[in-house]
């Protein structure tokens, strides 16, 4: 049934683990939809014939006192109806959220849109653009950002798409059923090359992923280009892949990111990086916040929007100067560290240093 349905809808085939789900919830709402279209014309149609005006009209049945058939018929269609709106919209969150959090052993791969093409960056330090090559039957969370306007990443054969905003990080994961080829295509107007920013995703075996991972080409089958030049970190990459931890030391340094957040858990002027990530941390205005991609990318961009409690407000915005592939390499750095343990004190805030301290260290 599965395939009769999505071939008379001409839906593209069903290659990752979510696909099949997501086409259920499809089929329903157009089943529904369709039955509902073609109860009411029924219903219209035996109204047109039952009731339709003749040469002699027939003096009008008296309805008998306490029966309210219409008003019942209104309930029932009311309530099934609003019924039917509430089992959508609780397939569809569920769905929503099952595609936003991927599971804890999921590959992560930063991807970064520009105008116009893909580019993908991999911890290990291998890179690639348009072409997304990930292993069959492994969970993989992408996360991603742009850097220029707003993209859009859609892969039909996965039934997955997210918008992809500069200056911000978003996320998604999928699994691959089984190797092979599939479309990537930008569905947000982004300029005048929009229809050229295609890309596309191979999976390959897990053997296979490994050698290409290593600078191997992938075998016959599933052969495409490949890009080994480390451009995750863009102009000051180095000629030979790295991984992204080593390059997000770099930018920090570069960045001045490393003058106020230490690595070792040593209390300072900001957060330590030390055990920093995936912890609830307590706001300023009230309340905590996950330290995740989507805080620490806010907190570069925007660092007054929430604010660490206890630390004073002396975080610049780094909006509009580090590049997207910077802020990836910085957060993989910060994730590296999660299992390090603060120094004792660490957890405090650093809350007697003043700015005019800060200026004489050169900030």
């Amino acid at each position: 049934m599965n395939e009769l349905l999505r071939t008379l809808l001409f839906l593209p085939r069903q290659a990752s683990t979510i696909a099949e789900e997501i086409d259920t919830l499809h089929y329903f709402v157009i089943i529904m939809t369709m039955g509902g279209a073609l109860l009411v014309t029924l219903i219209g149609g035996y109204f047109l014939v039952r009731y339709r005006r003749t040469a002699v009209q027939k003096e009008p049945a008296r309805r008998m006192p306490g029966t309210t058939p219409a008003i019942w018929l209104e309930v029932v269609v009311v309530v099934g109806l609003f019924g039917m709106f509430i089992a959508w919209w609780v397939i569809g969150f569920r769905q929503f959220m099952a595609i936003r959090i991927p599971p804890e052993n999921a590959l992560e791969i930063y991807v970064t849109g520009k105008q116009w093409m893909w580019k993908f960056a991999y911890p290990e330090g291998a890179s690639s653009i348009s072409t997304l090559y990930v292993p069959a039957g492994r969970p993989v969370k992408l996360v991603l950002t742009s850097r220029d306007v707003i993209h859009s990443f859609f892969v039909p054969d996965f039934r997955l798409k997210q918008d992809v905003l500069p200056g911000r990080l978003t996320t998604l994961w999928f699994e691959a059923k089984e190797p092979g080829r599939h479309d990537i295509f930008c569905t947000e107007y982004c300029g005048v090359s929009h229809s050229t920013m295609r890309g596309e995703v191979i999976a390959l075996s897990p053997d296979e992923y490994e050698r290409w991972l290593q600078g191997q080409s992938p075998g016959p089958a599933v052969a495409g280009p490949v890009d080994l030049r480390p451009s995750s970190v863009t102009e000051y990459a180095p000629p030979e892949p790295v991984s992204m931890v080593r390059q997000g030391e770099r930018a920090a340094a570069e960045h001045g990111c490393l003058r106020c957040h230490t690595l070792d858990g040593t209390p300072h002027l900001g957060p330590t990086f030390a055990g920093l990530y995936g912890t609830m941390v307590p706001l300023e205005a009230g309340g905590n916040v996950k330290v995740d991609e989507a805080y620490i990318t806010e907190s570069m961009m925007d660092p007054l929007a929430r604010i660490h409690a206890g630390y004073q407000r002396i975080m610049p915005s780094y909006l509009g100067q580090i590049r997207p592939a910077e802020t990836s390499a910085i957060i993989e750095l910060v994730k590296s560290l999660r299992d390090v343990r603060p120094k004792p004190g660490a957890s405090e805030p650093w809350g007697t240093v003043t700015v005019p301290e800060l200026r004489e260290e050169g900030q």
